[in-house]
């Protein structure tokens, strides 16, 4: 191994050994999260796959690659022994995929039996969905959520592919895998996780679905405290066409709201519901009086809760987000860096994408291993 990837092998998951099998979206993001947090990941792709995804993108950062054919029995046979040496095993096919490939949750774990086993879909597992093809907006939308994300039309609004992609997919395949390995420490056993995004996504919203359960939620958008139906907490637009995200819930904090939009002394009391449409309407024309750049030093210093809605661009220059170091340049290309923090076992800077595949090599090493070196 050589030094600048010895020193990437920081963080807490140090010495933990990832197969990570080709694959869209949520796996390869937690691949990549698993690196930036030390892990050792070996993704195997397709035979000419790198040569059809030059440049890889920032989500492959810190990994190593392995041309396998997994529909071959060479290729099989290779992608077992890899697995007999690693921790975790992450896959996105649709369910039953492995199986028919002959390199299913038993043969694997009969192989490996302390191997945790994430699997990653928008169905799940089993489900009369199960076996058809979606997407982040198709698993949102049967979770409610979509229906609550809307514009001020009340017509549901694209949310990017965050919340059942990344937010429901990733972090509980995510969550899955390190309570696998904390379970596995005490029985010495491996198991298969059925990580499904649509599963995940529901959890998200556990907080509205126990503000309904006791009567401080609609179900109907745009009429309760978080999905705009408050005036105090909404974005609104400014002279120069960009906008301001106010998030002014509790009382303290809204009422620095109005005082820095100088409304003290004439907004009306805002416990009454009757009260919304003039105080939207306040707000409205209040914001739309000057530029953004001018509400975002207004409020820069206060607890009103408003921040300026930003692009990915204006992000990177934003002075809180630069005082954290929140994003990096990996050989020119910027991104995110490695999250969460920790204060003994700190994460290294990600190594970019490789430039060239890694190959397996035809005999195991003195120590009988295969799997590829750094």
């Amino acid at each position: 191994m050589n030094q600048d990837n010895q020193k990437h092998q920081n963080g807490p998951l140090a010495e933990l050994r990832v197969l990570e099998l080709e694959a869209i979206g949520p796996v390869p993001l937690a691949g990549a999260i698993l690196s930036d947090l030390g892990a050792d990941v070996v993704q195997v792709v397709r035979p000419g796959w790198f040569e059809k995804n030059q440049p890889l993108e920032a989500s492959r950062r810190g990994r190593k690659f392995v041309e396998l054919d997994l529909k071959s029995d060479e290729g099989r046979d290779r992608m077992l022994a890899l697995a007999e040496e690693a921790d975790v095993l992450l896959e996105g096919y649709r369910p039953g995929v492995l199986e028919r490939l002959g390199i299913g949750p038993d043969v694997l774990l009969e192989r490996n039996p302390r191997l945790v086993i994430g699997r990653m879909t928008g169905w799940g597992q089993e489900g009369k969905r199960s076996q058809q093809a979606g997407h982040d907006i198709n698993y949102l939308s049967l979770t409610g959520h979509l229906s609550a994300i809307t514009d001020p039309n009340c017509r549901p609004t694209v949310p990017l592919n965050l919340v059942a992609d990344y937010g429901g997919g990733t972090m509980f395949l995510l969550l899955g895998v390190v309570s696998a390995l904390f379970e596995r420490a005490n029985s010495g056993q491996g198991q298969v996780i059925d990580a499904a995004m649509v599963d995940g996504a529901s959890m998200l919203g556990h907080s509205v679905w126990s503000m309904m359960g006791s009567g401080r939620w609609i179900d109907q958008s745009r009429s309760n405290l978080l999905d705009g139906g408050r005036p105090w907490y909404d974005v609104y637009a400014t002279k120069d066409h960009r906008y301001m995200a106010v998030g002014a819930i509790e009382p303290q904090f809204y009422a620095e709201l109005l005082e820095g939009l100088s409304l003290e002394d004439i907004a009306p009391d805002r416990s009454d519901e009757a009260n919304f449409p003039k105080l939207r309407a306040l707000f409205t024309e209040k914001f739309a009086s000057e530029t953004q750049e001018h509400w975002t030093n207004v409020f820069a210093d206060t607890d009103a809760c408003v921040t300026p809605v930003l692009t990915y661009t204006e992000a990177t220059q934003d002075p809180h987000m630069q005082s954290r170091g929140i994003h990096i340049d990996i050989e020119g290309v910027t991104q995110p860096a490695p999250a969460p923090r920790f204060s003994r076992t700190k994460t290294a800077t990600p190594t970019p994408p490789p430039v060239a595949v890694s190959t397996l090599p035809e005999t195991s090493d003195a120590d009988g291993s295969i799997w590829p070196e750094c």
